[in-house]
Parts: structure tokens; sequence; C-alpha cells
């Protein structure tokens, strides 16, 4: 299967600099919702066969013009929301951000106990956006007759979950690698692969990864 993970458009949180991950989240600005009425456009060469969000209004929000564009319903998945931000929730000092970002950096190094303040840990993370992962594979996990590679579906999700998931779970990025690349608002990273088999980075934001 080919996923197309795309970070959701501009947020009104994401305007004011302020940890927002508790449901159902903030609506976008004027400038995501510009963001993301041009997605359709941007994906105009990709054929979806899914199409996904998580249960944040922001991500459904971003997917709607995919949505119009393509016919596909927007289904919403359990267990992809964003990383809680637990006692740091609606912050934005930078010691906030710093305390919010100091556990992924210990789980890109293998150890999944450590927790945000107030928050989860990585164990609990990874458990529960594993199994939406899932969920959606399992849905397309019998290939077309003219998509021998399986499907195409893309899933409209967040910043931090996309770059931990995706640090934790590619057999090609270094613990580093999302540490030092960003992820701007409707931006794209591509995989390939299954649960079982793991996942490849294909590109991040356009670039190709090796």
């Amino acid at each position: 299967m080919r996923i197309l993970l795309i970070r959701h458009a501009e947020s009104t949180a994401n305007e004011s600099g302020i940890l927002s991950t508790t449901q159902p989240g903030p609506d976008l600005t004027a400038r995501g919702r510009e963001q993301a009425e041009a997605l359709p456009d941007a994906l105009r060469d990709v054929r979806l066969d899914g199409l996904y969000a998580s249960t944040l209004r922001r991500t459904q929000l971003t997917a709607e013009p995919l949505s119009r564009a393509t016919g596909l319903p927007v289904s919403v998945i359990e267990g992809i929301h964003e990383i809680e931000a637990g006692d740091l929730e609606d912050r934005a000092d930078l010691e906030a951000m710093s305390a919010y970002a100091q556990p992924f950096r210990v789980w890109a190094q293998g150890d999944f106990t450590a927790a945000v303040p107030g928050g989860f840990s990585g164990d609990h993370f990874f458990e529960r956006f594993d199994r939406g992962i899932a969920e959606i594979w399992q849905a397309h996990q019998t290939p077309s007759s003219d998509r021998p590679d399986g499907d195409t579906v893309a899933i409209v999700d967040h910043d931090a979950a996309i770059r931990v998931w995706v640090a934790g779970r590619a057999d090609n990025l270094g613990p580093d690698f999302t540490s030092t690349h960003g992820l701007d608002n409707t931006g794209i990273v591509v995989l390939t692969g299954s649960p079982a088999a793991g996942w490849h980075v294909e590109t991040w934001q356009g670039e190709p990864v090796a």
C-alpha cells in the first residue's frame, strides 16, 4: 500500500503558536482554508483509493476539498490523532514546546517509556497509531486487478504524530531525521509498505528519501 501522510492546513492554534491536542480542536484559519482548497490540484496526478482523517476537526476540514474533488468520503479513524500535550495543553511558551518535544527524542532512541508531562508514553502513542494504520490497511489489503502494488490512500493528520510515527516505523530514516526535517501545513510524506513488512519513505515534502 502507498500512504500519503498529509499534515493538516493551518489552524488557529498554529497561528497563535499554541499546543492544542484535545478534541474537537480548533478550526482552520483563512490561510488554512486556502491551503486545503489547494490540495486537490497538488494531488491531481494521484489516483486515491481512500481518504482518511483523525478525530480532530482540523484534519477533517483539510480533507473536505479532496473529498469533493475525488468523490471519496472522509473516513475518520480513531487512534491517529495528535500526540496529547497533557499538562502543556494550551501553552505557547518555549519551555512548554521544549518539554513537549523532549520525549520524542527519547522515543527516537528506542526508549518508549518516557511520557509527555501529564500525558502518555511512547508505547501508548505507537500502539494507538499502529492500530489506526492497521485498520486502514485492512480496508485496502486486497489489491484490485489494476493496482498490483496495492491501493493509494491519503491520511490527513498532525505534525508531531506524523514525524514521530514515521521516525519510529520507517526503515530508511535515521533517528535524527525528523528532528532536522520539518513538515509544513499540508506538507506530504509518502510511504509504501504494510504493517507486517514495515514502511519505507519515498518522499518527504516532495524530496526523495534514500
